[in-house]
Parts: C-alpha cells; structure tokens; sequence
C-alpha cells in the first residue's frame, strides 16, 4: 500500500494532487489568520453549526480559485506528451504553480488588514480604487511593520509552498502506460476541474458568484470568511457591474417607486441660506457620547448635536469614503460596487451645487488630499462645484505650513487644513454652498506629533485619539466660522461617510457597521433641536432635505426623502451588504438577496439582529419596494437617466 502511494505521488496526477492539497492548507491557514485578526467581528456570532456551515463553503469557493490560479500548471502537468518529462520543464511548470499561489495567499493575509475598513472581500475595482493615488508605498511599508506577523506568516507559507512542491519522474519508464494513464488522468480532470470551478455539477445552474456565499452563512459580513480574495478578483474581471433585474414591468415599477423629486417651495423663508456640508471621515455613531449615553470621544460634536436636528436611527449608504460622495452630496446610493468606479460615473449627473446654482448658489469642495485622490475632484466637477480646494491649493497659501502639515499617508491634517477652509469660505461670494471632507480620523491612526500625548488610545479602540483630535479641529473651525458675518444665516449638515472600528456589539452587527450621525445645525434655530426616533434617515436624504429646505422650486433624481416633509412611516434606509440589500421602514430590516429575502429583523428591539422574523411577518410590500428601488436604480444607471430631462 505504501510502496502504491509513493508510486502514485510520482506520476504526473500524483504530484499534481499533491501540490494542490498544499494549496489548499495555504489558503484554509490564511482563511484562519484572516479570522483571528477580525476576530470581534466574527467570534461573538459563532457557532459549531455555523463553522461546519462556512468550511463547507470555503471548500466549494477555495477549489473554484485555487483551479483558475493553477490552470496552466495543472495543464502542463497533466498533458501527455512525454518529450516534456525533463527538469527544465518541469522547473517552469513549478514557476506556474509558485507564482500564483503565492501571489493568492498574499492577497488573502493583506485581505485581513483592509477588511477592517471596507467590511467585505475586495473586488476587481480595487485597482481603480487606487489607481490615481501616489502615497501606496508609504501605506504599505507603515501596514508592513504594523502587521509584521502577517508579514511572516507569508513569508513562512511562500517557503512552504517551494519547499513542498513534488515533481513527478522525468523519464517515463513505460510510454504506453504513461500514455494512457496521463489522457485518462486529463479526461477526468477536466470535467471534474469544470465543476469545481462552477461550483456545482449540476445542469443548468449558473457558475458561483460571490453572492452564493450567504448560503453558508447567518450574517452578510460572514461572507468574507467563507470567500477567498483571489476568487472575488477574478469573478469580477469584466463583469457587467449594473444590472437590470426582471422584477416587474416599468408600470409597476414606477407605480411603487418613482426617484423624480419636486420640491415645492410651501416654505421660502429660508432661500438665500447659505449651505456647509461636513463629511468627517469615519465618525461612526459608536464615537459620538450624544448618541451613547455620554459614553465617546466627541465633546464638541456633543455640544453640536444637542442644538441640532438629528435621528435615532440613521445610516450611511456604503462603507467607503468614495461611496459617500454621491449618496450625500447626489441622493445616489452604493449598490454592488462604487458609483466613481463604473462606467456609469460618465452619466449625466447632478448635485447639490448644480441644483443651488441656478439659484444664485456658488460653490467649493474641500479636501486635504491630492487633488486626484480617491476621485473626489472629477465627481466633485461633475455635480458642478465651482472650485476644488485640495493639497495642492493648501500649500500656495501662505499662511500655512504647505506640505509640513501633511500626514504622510493621506492628507493635510484635519487641524490646519479646517482652518484654511473656513479662511476659503469667509471669501465665497454669499450665497455659498461648501462641502469639506476630512481626513485625519482614518487609518494608519496618526495625529501630529505636538498631540501625541494629549490624545491617547482609549477603550483598545486606535481611532479614539484621531476621533478627540478631529473633534478638537471641527471645535476650532466653528469657532472661526461663528465670527463671520454669515455663519447666523447657514445650515450645516454633519455626517460620517463610514464607519469604522468596533467595540460596541450592536455597532458591529449587519445593520450596526452602517450606523452613522446625520446632524442639521442652525446658528439661528430655524431647525429647532430634536432627536427623532420615528423617523429613518439615511446620506441619500440629505440633498432632498436641503433642497426641501430652503425652499427652491428644484427637480430631480434622487433615491432618498425630504426628512422635514416626509411621513416618518415613508422614510426608510437602504445600504448593499456583501451581496445582500438591507432595507429598512418602520421597525423592519429585511435582507434580500437579489431574488429573496433571507431574514426579516425588528431592528428597533433586537439590537444585535438575533431574532430573524422570517415567515412570521408579512414583508410582502416591503420586498416589492426594495425591488422597485433596485429596478430604478439599475435601469437609470445603464440608461444615463440619472437627470430630470426637462
């Protein structure tokens, strides 16, 4: 028996059989480093049942990746031509199999880094994600000493994989029976390497995509632990990112949902208000006392918050800084992947500033980083803001200490560069619409030095000290705005484009991980303090809530409420989870599939979203609404109707 198994081990299948079980230690090991670093995200919801579940998943989703990684290795191994049996070529189909298994686990272990800012697995998009940014290697060589034992263990498994690599024999001792048993060998690898990169061997069905992975799973997020990196790249490579589904006809459709707003000016009281728009990078709810019972990091946004209009229940629309952008500033939330990153961002498109300025409206963005960062400024000019103030406008100013006060990674610290904004907007003509977009409250964690001992790491959370320090620059920024003569007669709106790290529970559930303060300040009181709680509110409804505000006769597209004139039971949230749309009315989440809900919770009484309702509630027109947003959606997007056509 033994003597067969090493006999086995040296034909071509055998070393083949043999290298690909490596493979797949490789990739399970990296699927356990990728848990145990998100170890609070994952382990409070496991269960023995659930582990079974997902390794029964990562099975189906390793082999997919794992043959279209080794597709030419396994070819030149198995293909039977005995002239190839030497070690020259048996030392290139070694190279085939190195290379891109090395290259898949290196993915994988950066996965359990990068995971902690986007909550799923990265796509094909990644690489237009960071195709306009210069700052790479910096990021890279601070996460390589953060993470040094990331950087061993794929140092340890790359050498495992050469040392572990088998051969077969070069020299067949017997042409026929190499003959024959390398054709049967590729005859019945080949259907069996079909279905396993289909992910079923059953007629008909479609190969997998990542979606197939919340079979296995209770928890969107879950996903990522049964998927692989490699396989969510190569199953996205030119793949139609928008598409529309067949739920219902176009008169159903808009009979359920129609985007096309019309603010009707009732109220024009407010017209000529002037509009700044704070989107303070990853100021999730969890940081904020106002909202936990005096427990945070933000005194000041505190303060803000108790003289302002804000919501109980309110959401962000996606989990990146660059999903913000439209879902605040253009009503358009983020479903499947980044509007900037598709082929839809060449759509006609609107914004708050092109609404405002045929009002009389001009307008400014503000960020602290490169002007070409993440795409701020070509979305930015698409909706018509009139002038972009990046890092590079930052250092012609006098006044400030140029490229001394950038941080290295990002951007200008949040401190200096709010400054500069409020310096920028005392000289805009009224009235103004201005939006700034921070930067300092973000991974790698820093704050300038002469504040390293003033705000320290609390709670084991390292984005506390970037929160009290980002507080403190937006305190200094009113405070510089309150002098001017038109701070009494403009609205600001504060709102967080993500979240971020965790330590609440009910802040790392599916619904949690999007829980972001949506907060309306008037210096004059026009939008007198509440903290609603019947009311949804979500980044897509705060242009229409602007818009409905200030009273302009304005129409538009838009896939969000006018909270001040809305019903609270029509408001409602929305976010795409992984796969999974979230959809929130009432006291109601429902997860959907794209075909199905899969889980209905009272998101209002069980916080931690333990309880799934499924098949106890009639969630019947809830679903048929969610499928007329996503209809719209989709069917706008791939039509370039993202603008009332006049």
């Amino acid at each position: 028996m033994v003597n067969s198994i090493k006999a086995f081990v040296k034909t071509g299948l055998g070393a083949a059989a043999c290298n690909m079980l490596v493979a797949y230690a490789a990739f399970m090991l990296c699927r356990l480093v990728f848990f145990l670093v998100n170890y609070s995200t994952f382990a409070p919801y496991m269960s023995w049942n659930l582990a079974g579940q997902m390794l029964r998943g990562a099975l189906v989703f390793d082999t997919s990746a794992l043959l279209y990684l080794n597709s030419l290795y396994l070819v030149l191994t198995l293909f039977p031509l005995h002239w190839k049996e030497n070690a020259w070529f048996h030392k290139i189909a070694k190279w085939c199999y190195i290379v891109p298994n090395v290259v898949g686990v290196l993915a994988n272990l950066i996965e359990a880094v990068y995971f902690q800012y986007t909550g799923r697995r990265t796509t094909m998009t990644v690489f237009s994600e960071f195709g306009n940014e210069n700052n790479l290697v910096g990021i890279f060589g601070t996460e390589l000493l953060r993470h040094w034992y990331l950087v061993l263990t794929f140092v340890v498994m790359a050498v495992a994989l050469w040392k572990l690599f088998r051969k077969p024999e070069c020299r067949p001792r017997n042409l026929v029976a190499y003959y024959v048993l390398q054709a049967v060998s590729l005859v019945v690898f080949t259907p069996l390497a079909i279905i396993g990169v289909r992910g079923s061997a059953t007629a008909g069905t479609r190969p997998i995509t990542i979606s197939n992975a919340n079979q296995y799973v209770n928890r969107a997020v879950e996903t990522s632990v049964v998927l692989n990196t490699p396989f969510s790249i190569i199953r996205t490579i030119g793949k139609e990112i928008f598409v529309t589904p067949d739920y219902m006809s176009d008169e159903e459709m808009e009979r359920i949902y129609d985007p096309v707003h019309h603010s009707v000016p009732v109220d024009t009281l407010n017209r000529g208000k002037n509009v700044v728009v704070l989107i303070v990078e990853s100021l999730g709810k969890e940081y904020i006392g106002y909202f936990n019972g005096g427990k945070g990091y933000t005194p000041f946004v505190d303060s803000i918050a108790s003289r302002s209009l804000t919501f109980t229940y309110s959401y962000a629309n996606g989990r990146k800084s660059m999903d913000a952008m439209p879902s605040i500033l253009s009503a358009i939330p983020m479903f499947v992947e980044p509007f900037f990153l598709t082929p839809a961002s060449l759509n006609d498109i609107k914004g708050l500033p092109s609404y405002l300025s045929q009002f009389g409206y001009n307008s400014a963005f503000f960020h602290g980083g490169h002007n070409i960062s993440m795409g701020f400024s070509a979305f930015a000019h698409a909706i018509g803001y009139d002038r972009y103030f990046g890092l590079d406008e930052y250092e012609q100013d006098d006044k400030y200490d140029g490229y001394d006060d950038f941080d290295g990674k990002w951007a200008i610290w949040d401190e200096p560069f709010l400054q500069f904004t409020a310096d920028r907007i005392a000289e805009m003509r009224r009235p103004f619409v201005a939006t700034v977009f921070t930067a300092t409250s973000h991974h790698p964690y820093k704050i300038p030095e002469e504040y390293e001992s003033v705000y320290v790491e609390e709670d084991g959370l390292e984005i506390s000290r970037c929160i009290r320090y980002t507080d403190m620059s937006l305190r200094r920024f009113f405070e510089s705005v309150s002098r001017e003569p038109w701070y009494e007669n403009t609205v600001f709106v504060i709102v967080a484009d993500h979240t971020n790290q965790n330590r609440v529970p009910q802040y790392a559930t599916d619904l949690g991980m999007f829980s972001v303060p949506i907060i309306f300040f008037t210096p004059d009181g026009s939008i007198r303090q509440q903290l609603c709680s019947d009311v949804i509110a979500q980044q897509t409804d705060i242009t229409p809530t602007l818009l409905g505000f200030l009273g302009y006769d304005v129409r538009y597209v838009g896939f969000g409420c006018d909270l001040f004139g809305a019903d609270p039971a029509d408001t409602w949230a929305v976010n795409w989870n992984n796969g999974i749309y979230q959809f929130l009315q009432g006291d109601l989440m429902i997860q959907f599939d794209g075909e199905k809900v899969t889980a209905v919770y009272n998101f209002k009484t069980d916080e931690l979203l333990t309880d799934n309702l499924l098949g106890q509630i009639d969630v019947s027109a809830m679903e048929l609404r969610l499928k007329a947003i996503i209809r719209q959606y989709m069917q706008r997007m791939n039509g370039n109707n993202l603008v009332v056509r006049e």
